[in-house]
């Protein structure tokens, strides 16, 4: 009985929470009252009161006392995005192993408030689903997992991972698919694919230190384009760099870049397309926050646009599914034989019952139910960040308002040095992303990236405001 009502109060809770992000409940509108609802569902009080909690831990209602439950009203607060930095003109090596080693470190630690990291809560994910899977997979596939399997992946899963593209708008079979162990992993096999060392790549600036980190380790050297946190890739900027320099790839992460929270455009996207083919320069496109909109459709990948190949698209399961299972996958275009000869020199394949399981949850049909209710989810927790950070921290402080993914842009007072604040930050169990991370050069020392991967709860709360007394006071800094 238990389970059923359970289930009961989470379909309520996700019906309603539909109806609020939809603006069919709005602001201040009073919900029905606990015994009202119970009657005209046919349903317990428990399953009610149950929802209406659940609806309240994700600041959607609030309760008034002796006259029930209310849409919360959004607060409105005025705060301004980050302003664009200029950025190196000539190609540099770059550096940023040890910031990274330390911020890995800060995630592995239960005590630490995870507000650094780019992790979705695994409460919000249907990990245990997929562990059963694995299980049922497991037994079903026999000898097969003791086997090598082909380096390009699991055909029923790039049959599923090919319908998922095409539902994207990517005209995709599975013979354009290559499985890999990870986003990552699919990154580097297409810079590998097009480049060698020494090379010259563009790379957004700000982007994510994973990237920064592949072009140091391939001997790669990188010219940072502007990214402009609301309106993405400066391709004016671009257009220069491709006057100047024999660029050899162009990688860049359309939509929701992590950590600006930029979406570039759809006519900014065909735009980037056509200037990158005049040049013939292959674009590496990330698309892991692709997914993950808070509102309106989905955007279309680069990708969609490309009929000569020129498109290397790379993806992952990691921030909607399950980041422990490292499943990612790239449609290579015309770098599709030379991605899957890489893939097999590298690690022959990805593992099978792994990539097993995936397939039979994408199968099942219920991928894009969960990703609406991770979109709603994700969209009010930011909201919630943003403001706690509006709110509190000091005059001078920028945010961004990112329209998907879950991360926060945050520009800080030029006094603040992002690297003292990590420590100082982790001294009081907060981790968070110091801005050189996301840089060539020490030209994003006085940001951070915030997180707002986890649910809202009181720890977060005090840890933004242990944070914002950090920025305000200097000498707080000095740990």
């Amino acid at each position: 009985m238990g389970a059923v009502a359970g289930h009961l109060y989470e379909r309520l809770a996700e019906e309603f929470a539909g109806a609020i992000e939809r603006g069919a409940l709005r602001p201040g509108e009073r919900l029905p009252s606990v015994r009202a609802l119970s009657s005209k569902r046919g349903v317990s009080p428990a399953t009610v009161v149950q929802a209406y909690a659940a609806l309240e831990h994700r600041g959607l209602i609030e309760p008034r006392a002796r006259s029930g439950y209310y849409v919360r009203r959004r607060l409105q607060v005025s705060i301004a995005v980050p302003e664009v930095r200029e950025t190196a003109r000539k190609p540099r090596r770059v550096s940023v192993a040890s910031a990274i080693h330390d911020l890995f470190d800060a995630i592995a630690d239960p005590s630490v408030v995870p507000i650094g990291a780019a992790c979705v809560s695994p409460e919000l994910l249907p990990i245990e689903r997929l562990n059963r899977l694995l299980s049922a997979v497991s037994r079903e596939l026999g000898s097969l997992g003791g086997t090598y399997g082909a380096a390009e992946g699991w055909l029923p899963l790039r049959r599923q991972l090919a319908r998922r593209g095409v539902e994207a708008g990517i005209a995709l079979s599975a013979n354009d698919v290559v499985v890999t162990n990870g986003a990552l992993q699919a990154l580097e096999l297409a810079l590998r694919a097009v480049t060698r060392p020494g090379d010259i790549v563009a790379v957004e600036s700000p982007t994510y230190f994973g990237i920064l980190q592949l072009v140091e380790n391939l001997g790669l050297r990188a010219v940072t384009i502007p990214c402009h946190g609301e309106s993405g890739l400066d391709l004016a900027a671009l257009a220069a760099a491709l006057e100047r320099h024999p660029l050899r790839a162009c990688v860049a992460v359309p939509s929701f870049n992590n950590p600006s929270g930029a979406c570039l455009p759809e006519e900014g996207r065909i735009a980037l397309l056509q200037l990158l083919s005049r040049y013939d320069v292959p674009l590496i496109e990330d698309d892991l926050y692709g997914d993950l909109h808070h509102r309106g459709p989905r955007p279309r990948p680069v990708k969609a646009f490309d009929s000569h190949g020129r498109v290397l698209y790379c993806t992952s399961i990691s921030k909607t599914l399950a980041p422990g299972y490292r499943i990612g996958w790239i449609a290579g275009g015309r770098y599709h034989d030379r991605i899957v000869q890489l893939k097999r020199g590298a690690d022959m394949h990805t593992a099978i019952p792994l990539q097993a399981a995936l397939s039979e949850f994408l199968a099942g049909g219920g991928y894009e139910r969960h990703l609406r209710v991770l979109r709603a989810r994700l969209a009010t927790q930011v909201e919630r960040l943003r403001t706690a950070v509006a709110l509190r921290f000091p005059a001078g402080t920028r945010v961004s308002n990112p329209s998907g993914g879950f991360v926060l842009w945050v520009e800080l007072p030029e006094h603040v040095d992002s690297l003292e604040l990590q420590r100082a930050a982790l001294a009081n169990r907060i981790s968070v992303a110091p801005g050189v991370l996301f840089g060539a050069g020490d030209e994003f020392r006085h940001y951070v990236r915030l997180s707002a991967g986890h649910p809202w709860s009181e720890r977060t709360e005090r840890a933004v405001a242990t944070l914002a007394d950090l920025v305000r006071v200097p000498t707080a800094l000095a740990v």
